[in-house]
């Protein structure tokens, strides 16, 4: 279930870059990743599910580092090919 609701993030992120919101869907992606994380956290390897990749220490910082990455990204670049 929780892998689930990060995939239904990440379609609704696709969905609002098809609309040409490419900004909004990097922050939900973004948001997605620290969801991710989050998740990966508190939840038990067994029940992480498909979000367990590797130990819990490297998915959580690897989750949380892009995400915050993704989100630094989508709120520092302007004009870009794509316009606001």
């Amino acid at each position: 279930m929780p892998f689930a609701l990060v995939l239904a993030l990440v379609a609704v992120a696709a969905v609002r870059i098809l609309q040409y919101h490419w900004r909004q869907g990097a922050v939900i992606i973004g948001g997605a990743l620290l969801v991710a994380a989050v998740f990966r956290a508190v939840l038990p390897g067994v029940r992480a599910g498909l979000l367990a990749i590797r130990g819990r220490p490297v998915d959580v910082l690897t989750y949380s580092g892009l995400g915050v990455l993704v989100l630094f990204l989508a709120f520092t670049i302007t004009d870009g090919p794509f316009g606001t």
